[in-house]
């Protein structure tokens, strides 16, 4: 009975608090600018192929609002300051801007930053980042549901075994 207890009054601290964290920072803004520059390393991570890239997903504002609304001081902390080193360490890297770059250049950027993580920490950290909110929007947008995936209306019938035929996209869930 104490276990139900327990576990009762962690739920009920869950459902009180909102999920949301205690502490984050004060006065967060992104410029537009900031945004692009999501939407651009979005689209370097997943790109447009046969289907739409992260980029028409609107990948950028998806990141901002769970920077701002979902993490707390120190994840938004490492997030900027990984923005911002990002865009320092192409430039210096590149000599020219990750805006102006060819995507050539930027996925090769972004390999070479993945193999050397051990060495530079906060960047390979933001970029892990990067990643999973890139992947988590896209897939969750209705253009990765509907266009990279499979997708089937809720709601509709439940079938536990679907055919599965070699080669066919995944279900968007």
């Amino acid at each position: 009975m104490a276990l139900l207890m327990g576990g009762t009054i962690v739920g009920m601290n869950a459902l009180l608090t909102g999920c949301s964290p205690e502490e984050q920072l004060s006065g967060l803004n992104f410029s537009e600018k900031d945004i692009a520059f999501l939407d651009e390393l979005g689209e370097a991570i997943i790109p447009t192929t046969d289907t739409p890239g992260a980029k028409a997903a609107e990948i950028g504002t998806f990141m901002v609002m769970m920077v701002k609304d979902t993490y707390n001081a120190a994840e938004q902390e490492k997030f900027t300051n990984g923005l911002n080193a990002l865009r320092a360490d192409f430039k210096k890297q590149q000599s020219t801007d990750f805006m102006e770059a060819s995507t050539a250049d930027r996925t090769a950027y972004l390999n070479a930053l993945q193999a050397r993580a051990a060495e530079e920490e906060a960047l390979a950290g933001f970029l892990a980042m990067a990643k999973d909110l890139t992947v988590l929007g896209y897939f969750t947008s209705e253009i990765g549901a509907t266009q990279a995936l499979r997708y089937m209306e809720t709601p509709g019938k439940y079938d536990g075994c679907m055919e599965y035929v070699p080669g066919d996209r995944a279900w968007a869930l």
